[in-house]
């Protein structure tokens, strides 16, 4: 198969037409996936960063020195937001869920290093059922298993005695979160770390969403950092509240050989000695230019400004969502993030269903996510919720927003909520998905997870299959 060369114009214009089916990433609308900090300035330096850097390949830093300057100075910057020492290290990774692999892959090799007996023993991976899913991607890469922890349907965190009673000689990390992205909550991290140092094993703080936000929130949580005794690893995307462009994330550990556990290296072939500190080899460094540019452009005091305004949002919308009749919100968000659960305390007639209400939310022109409900292994179920990702545009639009969600809360009160739908599988796998995703969702809700890991699969597979072209 061969294909003609066309001109740079219409190539271009067709990305442009392209783009144009995406929701708006910018401007505050879509409350889920992307950070938009309502700084135009800062795009355009991204831009700038990410093509002075196109060329190169972070495989080696040695040849591309700049590389290494870039990764020195952002660990450096993390090192001091983050509460770390001298003695802190760490790498910048392509993502969160690169990070929480590769602090699942240092904690592993570690535990199996400590024990001869352990060289091909299975050890487990102890987590809040709200740890985010990369935990279980790790665990099932390299070959863990998963002990769930559950949290409180009505706080959203678990209990510290809950997570340190699984612990036993088998663990090798404790994961908690500040916070969860479901809930938006800050897991108990002193008690679970102080717990875990003392049975000696390794924690990780998950603060993807939370490390370049949380520093600057105020009267925010307990210590969830590395100023926190115990925690061991931590976690935080630079493409998330850095406002860096995908995929730029940092993980930084305590200590030195918890870092130099996450390297590959090897001399096994007759080519040129290879050593990669994170999961990929060649790799783009675009990405890590702009998130180091944007960062020397915003300071700490352009980043406590951005925070300081998603603060003052967020505090709206909260007083809002609580006194929308029939939801209520999960817990007490420490953060930017916000789910809503049906309020079951309101009689039948006044409750709003989290999906049919997304879906009406669509209508007027935001996108929310839907989180489905959750049975919890040995734990009360959770329920399903309407999430919320605000970021520091959103204040410049935050009336318009509020009105909207009120608006639809008023439009669903006392709908039936949204149930499975059998035949709703073989239609999407057909036709695509509908506009109207409260069904898909509470079919997805209800399906065991045998059944509804392949279909989703399947969907997402069906959605880059080139015969649809």
């Amino acid at each position: 198969m061969s294909t003609a060369a066309r001109p740079a114009a219409d190539v271009l214009a067709d990305l442009t037409a392209l783009r144009a089916g995406d929701p708006p990433t910018h401007g505050g609308r879509v409350l889920s996936y992307v950070y938009d900090p309502g700084r135009p300035d800062l795009d355009a330096v991204a831009a700038e960063a990410v093509r002075l850097f196109l060329p190169v390949n972070g495989l080696d830093p040695t040849t591309f020195t700049s590389v290494a300057a870039l990764e020195r100075r952002l660990v450096a910057f993390a090192r001091d937001v983050l509460h770390g020492d001298a003695g802190t290290v760490g790498s910048v990774t392509s993502g969160g869920t690169e990070s929480c692999m590769l602090a699942v892959k240092s904690a592993r090799d570690l535990w199996r290093a400590a024990d001869p007996g352990r060289v091909h023993a299975r050890a487990t991976l102890v987590l809040p059922t709200t740890a985010h899913p990369a935990f279980h991607k790790a665990a099932q890469y390299l070959d863990l298993d998963v002990v769930p922890v559950p949290v409180d349907p009505v706080t959203g965190t678990p209990s510290a005695a809950d997570v340190l009673a699984r612990v036993d000689d088998r663990t090798a990390l404790v994961v908690v979160s500040a916070p969860s992205y479901p809930f938006g909550v800050v897991d108990p991290v002193v008690e679970v770390a102080a717990g875990a140092a003392e049975r000696g094993v390794a924690c990780h703080v998950d603060a993807c969403i939370g490390g370049w936000v949380l520093p600057w929130w105020g009267d925010a949580a307990a210590p969830w950092d590395l100023a926190v005794e115990g925690v061991t690893s931590i976690s935080a995307d630079l493409h998330k509240f850095g406002y860096a462009p995908k995929g730029a994330s940092v993980l930084l550990y305590r200590a030195p050989e918890r870092h130099r556990a996450q390297y590959f290296a090897t001399t096994a072939w007759p080519g040129y000695p290879v050593v990669n500190p994170t999961m990929l080899g060649s790799r783009g460094v675009g990405a890590m230019a702009a998130a180091w540019a944007v960062l020397e452009v915003l300071g700490t005091d352009g980043l406590a400004e951005l925070v300081a305004t998603t603060r003052r949002t967020t505090d709206r919308l909260l007083a809002a969502a609580s006194g929308i009749r029939g939801l209520r919100v999960v817990g007490a968000p420490t953060g930017p993030l916000v789910a809503l659960a049906t309020d079951e305390s309101v009689p039948p007639a006044e409750r709003v269903d989290p999906f049919t209400f997304i879906d009406e939310v669509r209508r007027r022109g935001w996108l929310l996510q839907a989180q489905p409900a959750m049975d919890q292994p040995g734990g009360a179920p959770l329920p399903r919720t309407a999430h919320l990702t605000v970021t520091a545009v959103t204040g410049a639009i935050v009336e318009e927003l509020v009105d909207a969600l009120v608006a639809a809360a008023d439009a669903v009160r006392g709908r039936p909520a949204a149930v499975p739908d059998p035949s709703l599988a073989g239609r999407v796998l057909s036709e695509g998905l509908p506009d109207e995703l409260a069904g898909v969702m509470a079919t997805l809700e209800a399906l065991p997870a045998e059944v509804v890991h392949p279909l989703l699969v399947q969907v997402l597979a069906s959605a880059i299959d080139p015969s649809r072209e």
